[in-house]
């Protein structure tokens, strides 16, 4: 049999909407940093805009979080911790948005951000990969299956020792 247990699929389902927005993110990053500079720079300037989008976010974070809790391997490492982040994210945007915020400004201007997109467009590559490429062609374990839980030829009732 060629199927993914369900943490496997599901690990695959978010990297195929997690990597490309992160991909695209990044990619419009680049292509468009004095607006991402303005764009960080103004965020703040209205009081609404950082808890509407706070309220938004931590949903979003929260979902990842519920849905896949696996950890295992590269592809579900960066879907679990993408879940985390945009968790926290959220919950900064709408508990402290004004010092979120103005580390937001301080990393803009900074080197940083630049190695930041970089490495967001990366893993968004990867789990863009991870997500749509053909499915490993391995089978999965399958653990045989006892007499008792089966039934036996007296009905299903399991067998007494």
């Amino acid at each position: 049999m060629n199927s993914l247990s369900p943490l496997q699929y599901r690990t695959r389902m978010f990297a195929r909407v997690l990597g490309p927005y992160l991909l695209l993110t990044a990619l419009s990053v680049v292509t468009r940093p004095s607006y991402v500079q303005t764009l960080v720079r103004t965020f703040g300037d209205d009081t609404v805009w950082p808890w509407v989008t706070g309220a938004f976010v931590l949903p979003m974070g929260l979902v990842v979080i519920v849905l896949h809790p696996y950890w295992r391997g590269p592809a579900a490492f960066m879907v679990s911790t993408l879940g985390w982040l945009t968790a926290f994210k959220g919950l900064a945007l709408l508990t402290f948005p004004r010092s979120y915020i103005l580390m937001g400004q301080e990393w803009a201007v900074r080197p940083w951000w630049q190695i930041s997109v970089a490495l967001m467009g990366l893993v968004g590559l990867y789990l863009t990969l991870a997500g749509w490429a053909p499915a490993s062609r391995r089978p999965v374990e399958h653990r045989p299956v006892s007499e008792s839980a089966v039934g036996s030829d007296t009905g299903n009732l399991p067998h007494a020792v």
